[in-house]
């Protein structure tokens, strides 16, 4: 997706940004001479991409579930460039397993960083916005937030929830007249980046998903949405074919779905359980892409 428009003096906020998606956005809004707000809960590797962005990035430390540091971020990022022009909620945990064999304390964490943490960012964007009359907000939802998908309950659950949110939102804004405030949402198809690194796993597999989208799709994606805003994008053809059959056939679609990815992680490698980053942060998985497809190549 060309992107032909400017992006220098530009203010955006993005949480996530230790790495896969939010870190890919960070990079090429930096490159264009945006000040990119940086947040993420792994201090170090934020101000390391600070360094390399140059002076118009800020490296802000931010877990998203807690308001009083959403509400430093907010504060930073205005006290550094004056105004916000795009806040991104990009921030998110997983965790997959049986239902019952997850901890409630880490199905909980993940609705806080997931859900609470989206309704935080949006909170302040969208109070900002209204004061300055423009701004977009961009919500990262998944493919998971339209079509339920089973073992991944926990994150699907929180996924449907921004989505709902993002679309109660679009509308408010709207009945409200705000015409140059936008509230975009972003569907991502499975993405090769640390997630599935960093997810909570009690499958007793692996965790992986094929097949997976490079994360250039989505950052693009989102990036267009700063220039293009729209309530909701499907990232990718698959994202995109999944979100038309749902729609045509509903229940085949749930059904296949269901199917299909018990199949994956039964035929996944062994692995032990672990809570993953949920409940503090890895020190691993700190690129943009999480290398899963090349990884999942050697194992066939």
């Amino acid at each position: 997706m060309a992107n032909k428009h400017s992006h220098a003096g530009l203010t955006v906020v993005i949480t996530g940004a230790s790495s896969g998606i939010g870190k890919g956005v960070a990079l090429k809004l930096g490159a264009e001479g945006a000040n990119v707000v940086l947040a993420a809960r792994r201090t170090e590797l934020i101000e390391e991409l600070a360094i390399e962005i140059g002076p118009n990035a800020l490296a802000v430390t931010t877990d998203v579930s807690k308001e009083e540091e959403v509400k430093h971020l907010f504060e930073s990022a205005i006290a550094a460039f004056g105004s916000i022009d795009v806040w991104i909620n990009n921030a998110a945990v997983g965790v997959i397993g049986p239902f019952t064999e997850v901890p409630t304390k880490d199905i909980t964490r993940a609705v806080q960083i997931n859900v609470i943490g989206t309704i935080y960012g949006s909170h302040y964007a969208l109070r900002h916005f209204k004061e300055q009359k423009t701004g977009t907000l961009i919500n990262v939802g998944s493919v998971s937030g339209k079509i339920p998908y089973p073992y991944y309950t926990p994150y699907s659950t929180t996924k449907f929830a921004v989505t709902g949110l993002s679309a109660a939102l679009h509308q408010e804004i709207e009945l409200e007249g705000y015409d140059k405030i936008h509230v975009c949402t972003v569907h991502p198809w499975a993405t090769d980046t640390p997630w599935f690194e960093h997810t909570g796993n009690y499958t007793g597999h692996a965790a992986e998903l094929k097949p997976m989208d490079d994360p250039e799709i989505v950052i693009d994606a989102i990036i267009d949405l700063i220039d293009n805003p729209k309530e909701s994008v499907d990232t990718g053809a698959k994202a995109k074919s999944a979100a038309i059959s749902s729609h045509l056939a509903p229940g085949a679609t749930e059904t296949f779905n269901a199917k299909y990815v018990k199949k994956i992680i039964q035929s996944a490698p062994p692995a032990p359980p672990t809570s993953g980053s949920l409940h503090e942060p890895m020190q691993t998985g700190t690129g943009v892409s999480g290398g899963m497809r090349e990884r999942m190549k050697h194992e066939e």
